[in-house]
């Protein structure tokens, strides 16, 4: 078992529930929400559902000098033309909407060709699963009439999916009260990104989220930061948020 992990008795993780009243975690916010409204910590009101998927666009490949612009079956164009559109969809929808184009592999990829093939990543978030839904919808519609315009085929292939998970209410409202008696200002919002507390959730554990501000929202990267202020009062919030949920555990 590499690591000491054996696989074989991976089943029998679930038996380390049998003590868990409730998940509580605390985790920089990795966006530039609570930076841009000059709070510190937020009560998280659960993770994003999440819609994953590989858009294949195929047009046909031909030469870059020789082909009139209005022959052309650019399977690039395609990807392009979604990349940009769905962020409107995006926009439209609301309510913290967000569609991300995170890449197009294109097919043969050189200078002199028109693109054959473009295979373009698709992620969309929402923590309404009604919305998300709509944010698939559409985006799908739409790439069907792209490629009816610019003359193309196109598939989409289901990489990940995850449905929206809310926390707990009544530890969101203990979150919120830990937030206030540490810094004065409570506030709720959701998490795009997915977290261990996720998988809490989907264990049948009570779970709430505590976020402390990112300095300039970025994270994934060597710039990400959190102020020293901040993380002080993310500790404390979270103790009075443990003592809190113990005494509802009863």
């Amino acid at each position: 078992a590499t690591y000491g992990v054996d696989v074989a008795k991976m089943s029998q993780a679930s038996a380390q529930l049998a003590d868990a009243a409730a998940y509580l975690e605390l985790h920089i916010e990795q966006g530039p929400l609570l930076e841009s409204i000059g709070l510190p910590l937020a009560a998280v009101l659960g993770t994003c559902g999440v819609e994953r998927h590989r858009v294949v666009w195929r047009g046909q490949a031909a030469h870059a000098g020789s082909t009139p612009m209005d022959r052309r079956r650019d399977a690039l164009a395609g990807a392009a033309r979604l990349a940009l559109d769905i962020r409107e969809i995006a926009r439209e929808i609301g309510a913290g909407a967000v569609c991300t184009s995170g890449g197009v592999a294109c097919q043969p990829g050189i200078a002199t060709s028109v693109v054959e093939v473009a295979e373009q990543l698709i992620d969309q978030r929402h923590l309404d699963a009604e919305k998300l839904a709509q944010l698939l919808a559409r985006a799908q519609r739409l790439s069907w009439q792209i490629a009816a315009e610019e003359r193309l085929d196109v598939r989409w292939d289901l990489i990940y999916r995850i449905a929206p998970l809310a926390f707990h209410p009544e530890l969101i409202a203990l979150a919120e009260a830990a937030i206030a008696q540490t810094c004065g200002t409570s506030y709720r919002m959701p998490s795009g990104p997915l977290h261990d507390a996720s998988e809490m959730v989907r264990a049948g554990l009570p779970t709430v989220m505590l976020f402390v501000q990112s300095l300039r929202g970025i994270s994934h990267s060597k710039l990400e930061d959190t102020h020293e202020e901040h993380i002080g009062l993310a500790v404390q919030a979270l103790a009075h948020l443990t003592d809190t949920t113990i005494a509802w555990i009863g």
